[in-house]
């Protein structure tokens, strides 16, 4: 059984970064270096999906949101292969923000150089070693953008589709998007298909979401490959093709994208796409239920309680059938299930699931 949802739900279930300062990946000042990706927490951007059941548990999929919109934090690019290591730079990935932003200042002033104004940028935007300022940080963006820095480009787009140092400005934001993502900027490319697939700031165009989609993915971010794996999973602006959707959720995975742990685990649940391989998929699914994916929680429950692809283990099941429902992921046969076991067992499975949620 496939779960299918109206291009309308996909799309609101995709969250652009924007609601929060925009992850940068910086280069030193005066050197280029492609732009790492690294999931944030996810949109908040979440595709949803489709899984095949097997024939015992019932694992199939409806994914949860991707990563939340990331949080006023920096993810750096690791530095270019140089003996002479940016001072800047080198300042910023130690902590050591104020040197960074006395460092980057004197650059930006005497050198004009738009990599260092991309760093004043992200020190003013998340309060390193300044007071937070999102006026004075568009406004150092804005310059890198006109030098022609692309994470400039990315990080000023972001504010101007959150109205943070200034009103909100789609229209410049798309245009940003588009030129960072020209110059090779992953984040742009995923961000801006997103726009594309909202249809709301821009007219929806599936197949051009597909493209940008597959430029952020080709460029190792796993927001993207989750996405685009979705995209070919349902034939949604590209041509349906499961064994690439597998591929993709594969690599997204490989990438500690939590949401594509999920589907790909399902995927090798069941041999869709990849051969079956239950072990695997198992300890996929216990991986993401430690990070707290109810969807996992809910599956590995399933394969706990029925013993099929694990080890019969009701205690350990019924503990994270609990710890899903309380993230709203109930489950009438774990309900039964819960109601079989003996009065110990069910003592002991409700204190492990109290343990667990205390820890969080």
């Amino acid at each position: 059984m496939k779960i299918l949802r109206p291009i309308s739900i996909l799309a609101s279930a995709l969250m652009l970064t924007a609601s929060a300062v925009a992850q940068v990946s910086l280069t030193p000042p005066g050197a280029e270096t492609p732009a790492a990706s690294k999931p944030a927490a996810k949109p908040k951007a979440k595709p949803p999906a489709a899984a095949k059941k097997p024939e015992a548990p019932a694992v199939t999929a409806k994914p949860a949101a991707p990563p939340a919109a990331p949080t006023a934090t920096v993810t750096p690019a690791p530095p270019p292969d140089d003996t002479n290591i940016d001072l800047v730079f080198g300042a910023y990935q130690r902590g050591q923000y104020k040197t960074a932003l006395e460092l980057a200042t004197k650059r930006a002033q005497e050198n004009g150089d738009p990599k260092a104004m991309t760093m004043l940028g992200e020190l003013y935007a998340n309060a390193m070693g300044v007071k937070r300022d999102y006026a004075t940080a568009a406004e150092w963006y804005k310059r890198a953008a006109d030098g022609g820095d692309r994470d400039g480009m990315f990080a000023l787009a972001m504010l101007r589709l959150s109205g943070r140092g200034g009103p909100v400005n789609r229209e410049e934001a798309v245009k940003l998007l588009a030129s960072s993502a020209k110059l090779g900027n992953p984040k742009a490319a995923y961000n801006l298909a997103l726009l594309y697939l909202d249809g709301q700031t821009l007219p929806q165009d599936l197949k051009r979401a597909a493209e940008l989609l597959r430029l952020a993915a080709d460029a190792g971010n796993p927001e993207a490959q989750y996405a685009l794996a979705t995209f070919y999973k349902e034939g949604t602006g590209v041509e349906k093709d499961i064994d690439k959707a597998v591929r993709l959720l594969q690599a997204a995975s490989l990438a500690d994208n939590v949401d594509a742990e999920v589907e790909y685990a399902i995927a090798l649940y069941n041999g869709t796409g990849t051969p079956k391989n239950e072990a695997a998929a198992v300890a996929l699914l216990r991986k993401a239920a430690k990070q707290n994916s109810p969807i996992a929680q809910n599956r590995l429950a399933r394969v706990l309680v029925s013993g099929q692809g694990a080890p019969m283990d009701k205690i350990e099941g019924i503990k994270w059938h609990l710890v899903a429902k309380t993230a709203g992921r109930g489950d009438p046969m774990l309900d039964e299930a819960l109601a079989d076991l003996s009065p110990e067992d069910r003592a002991k499975a409700e204190a492990a699931a109290r343990k667990w949620l205390g820890a969080k």
